[in-house]
């Protein structure tokens, strides 16, 4: 009975083993841990469970397109996908890009996130929600790739389908803006200081 009761605690406790093989296949391209050091490949550490789902069924059903993606995508059952994402949503969010900043960039950055009101759906610290994409810290190169793509219709949303609409909206300059104010994101203090 000792050991059947400790075998259940163990299987409760337990990663499942295909989270665990999958998210060390999956940190092959997008980093240790999930935090990407590779050009035009995002960091996955942090995201929403519900965000990963949608764009690994993008993928899987060829709405998405890419050739390392998609075949990996293909043959992920429905648990796969709900596994796989919980897994990433617990891993330890990037920290801020190490690059140098730029205050005027980073202050149309922050014109253009007013203005479009991105907080609204990406949560006012950028961490993401549901289908609505962590952004803070995000690679700056892969942020740039992501808004190009969807304002030139390569890219896809997914539910309310609305960024196309937003980066349709936005010049190359404001995409550029844009990114590096959210790969430097620093969270605001209460008395509203910081970027």
């Amino acid at each position: 009975m000792l050991r059947l009761i400790a075998a259940g605690a163990a299987m409760l406790f337990a990663v499942p083993a295909f989270s665990q093989a999958s998210l060390q296949t999956c940190f092959a391209c997008h980093g240790a841990n999930g935090v990407s050091s590779l050009p035009q490949i995002p960091s996955l550490a942090a995201q929403p469970a519900f965000y990963v789902m949608a764009q690994l069924v993008l993928f899987k059903n060829g709405q998405r397109s890419n050739e390392q993606m998609s075949p990996m995508a293909k043959p992920l059952s429905n648990d796969d996908l709900r596994s796989l994402g919980e897994a990433i949503e617990k891993l330890k969010p990037p920290a801020p890009a190490e690059s140098a900043v730029d205050p005027e960039k980073i202050r149309r950055g922050k014109a253009i996130v007013a203005r479009e009101h991105c907080e609204s759906c990406h949560q006012p610290d950028f961490s993401g929600i549901e289908n609505a994409p962590r952004l803070a810290h995000q690679r700056e190169d892969y942020l740039k790739k992501a808004l190009l793509d969807y304002k030139k219709g390569v890219r896809v949303g997914y539910g309310n389908a609305i960024m196309p609409e937003v980066a349709a909206a936005l010049s190359e300059a404001d995409i550029a803006d844009l990114a590096h104010y959210l790969s430097h994101f620093r969270q605001r203090s209460a008395a509203g200081a910081g970027r």
